[in-house]
């Protein structure tokens, strides 16, 4: 349908009961209104560009008049004519405008093997380390900006400005893959963060080694135990001392100990059960003697060791380390505490290999151990892990007789 497109004319439109009507003007070819069902009118342009038929709205009617609508078309038709393409101009900004924190909800819809506290150190970066950055195009992220960023950073934390840029790293190389302009073009011609490793801007962190020494393990020991069986301590508190204890008598990864749920654990026959450890291998530890007698003075729920909220993991204990530190003076962190459990194994005589197993380290070096032992039931390590709980609890014991550890009078 034609007509001379006229303020009049416009208004005089009935709208297509579905799909939409078309009415081209007589004057200027490629200028039309298009009219949908609910009435809406808008103005529109439409010509071949570079082969393709394009199509370009102008407006409302009730924003434009026609006439200014006709003056507006001149001008685009008159630029489409000259190989302007709007629709990808359109497209290409589209993708050139994706700000980090979208980028940031692609890339943990996608990347499904990710496990939870690694999402949960992207968000935190996004939403904390780069919120300057977050609702902004990745585009406007310069090797500049990245360069001034990390050393701000670094300046309090070395470890958690590596950290940091690691993150944003693989963000961008995602954005790089995944975001495209309609020539098929990345919108990030390179990573920004390269200029870290080209600039040798990265940290060395040295890698902690520290532990609570052999010899004084009774002392902490026990400082922990008043912790637990404090009358006044806290429903955190306790859980908080618990788990610490849990930590050191089975050597076990922070993640692994907080997420553990009871469905997991086997009291009767005295095992618990990690689903998807740091090493993706599954696998049945068995439980001390002392690990399940902490574990029958727990609380049931879904959680072993819950937050303050059941239905979550607890998700810090350092108030309960400071305290032990304030005692002892002796400071750690909960992996330290992985740390002591294997040097403990070493005191008590055991094997390196069957010390590993129990801390569900993954076994390399020795292809005929890997090959010919059961990594994924250790219920046959048993003897091993009471040997090292059992030395645990007797240096305290021992501290006990030697000399009774005194607890400050530090609440949680």
């Amino acid at each position: 349908m034609k007509v001379k497109i006229t303020k009049t004319a416009v208004e005089k439109l009935e709208p297509p009961e579905t799909g939409e009507r078309l009415v081209w003007d007589t004057a200027l070819p490629g200028f039309g209104v298009r009219v949908v069902p609910s009435g809406t009118v808008s103005y529109i342009v439409q010509r071949r560009v570079n082969g393709k038929q394009r199509r370009m709205t102008l407006g409302r009617h009730t924003v434009l008049t026609a006439e200014q609508a006709r003056k507006r078309a001149i001008v685009k038709l008159g630029e489409m004519a000259d190989g302007v393409d709007h629709v990808k101009e359109r497209k290409k900004g589209q993708a050139l405008s994706v700000t980090l924190e979208e980028v940031m909800e692609g890339y943990l819809t996608d990347r499904t093997d990710l496990k939870e506290r690694s999402k949960a150190d992207i968000r935190r970066h996004v939403n904390k380390t780069f919120q300057a950055w977050a609702n902004k195009p990745v585009t406007e992220i310069t090797r500049d900006k990245v360069a001034r960023r990390f050393q701000e950073l670094s300046a309090s934390s070395p470890a958690q400005a590596n950290q940091a840029f690691r993150n944003l790293r693989a963000l961008l190389n995602y954005a790089r893959a995944r975001y495209r302009t309609p020539d098929d073009e990345t919108i990030l011609p390179e990573n920004p963060v390269s200029v870290l490793s080209e600039s040798k801007l990265w940290k060395k962190i040295r890698a902690r080694n520290s532990y609570v020494p052999v010899e004084r393990v009774g002392e902490w020991w026990n400082t922990l135990q008043a912790l637990r069986h404090d009358p006044a301590q806290t429903k955190a508190g306790r859980t908080g001392a618990d788990i610490i204890a849990f930590l050191l008598l089975t050597g076990l990864r922070w993640s692994e100990a907080a997420e553990l749920e009871w469905q997991h654990v086997e009291k009767k026959a005295g095992t618990l059960r990690l689903i998807d450890p740091k090493n993706r291998s599954p696998v049945t530890l068995p439980l001390s003697d002392g690990v399940l007698a902490l574990l029958a003075l727990r609380p049931k729920g879904r959680f072993v060791f819950p937050g303050r909220n059941s239905d979550k993991p607890v998700n810090d204990a350092r108030p309960t380390l400071r305290k032990i530190e304030t005692a002892t003076g002796i400071g750690v962190t909960p992996h330290d505490l992985r740390r002591t459990f294997r040097a403990v194994a070493g005191r008590c005589g055991i094997e390196l290999w069957k010390t590993k197993l129990l801390m569900n380290h993954t076994l390399s070096g020795d292809v005929t151990i890997d090959a010919y032992t059961d990594t994924e039931n250790l219920q046959y390590l048993r003897p091993e892990a009471n040997a090292i709980a059992g030395w645990i609890e007797g240096q305290g014991s021992v501290m006990r007789v030697e000399n009774v550890t005194t607890l400050p009078k530090i609440r949680a």
